[in-house]
């Protein structure tokens, strides 16, 4: 699965080549693959890219800036939904990709979900503390008091 990251390389807005940059640079911070498909000098890219997003997802002139950010043809959003989605740790999701391990995304992936709870700090269900023995310092913390 590709990321697809449409850009415009000649963009007379800073504000969208902030936003380019925003998301580029996360990418390659994350080590996550992708393309970027340049809309400015690439006719078949911006068409492609304004056939693709969702009608619902057009601003209401009906023309899309970028970045948009498909995985494959899969569109998965915008800056501003690429950016809640970093926001809320929900990145590999926004981008229809399995989490890394060492993510907060993790958490939300049913194949490890066992294991992070194996790897908990809470006890086990049907496992009582006070069945564990105490430490030295808990001992004396008792003998104290």
């Amino acid at each position: 699965m590709v990321i697809k990251v449409f850009v415009a390389n000649v963009a007379g807005s800073t504000a969208i080549k902030k936003k380019q940059q925003d998301v580029v640079g996360f990418l390659e911070a994350n080590r996550i693959d992708f393309e970027e498909r340049d809309i400015a000098c690439n006719e078949d890219n911006r068409k492609w890219m304004r056939d693709n997003v969702p009608g619902e997802k057009k601003p209401q002139n009906g023309i899309p800036l970028p970045p948009q950010i498909f995985n494959e043809e899969q569109y998965c959003g915008d800056f501003d939904s690429f950016f809640d989605a970093k926001e809320g740790n929900e990145i590999y999701s926004f981008l229809g990709l399995a989490p890394h391990l060492g993510t907060k995304d993790i958490s939300r992936s049913p194949l490890i979900e066992d294991s992070v709870v194996a790897n908990s700090t809470e006890p086990a269900e049907g496992h009582d503390e006070e069945d564990d023995p105490m430490t030295e310092e808990e001992e004396e913390d008792e003998q104290v008091s």
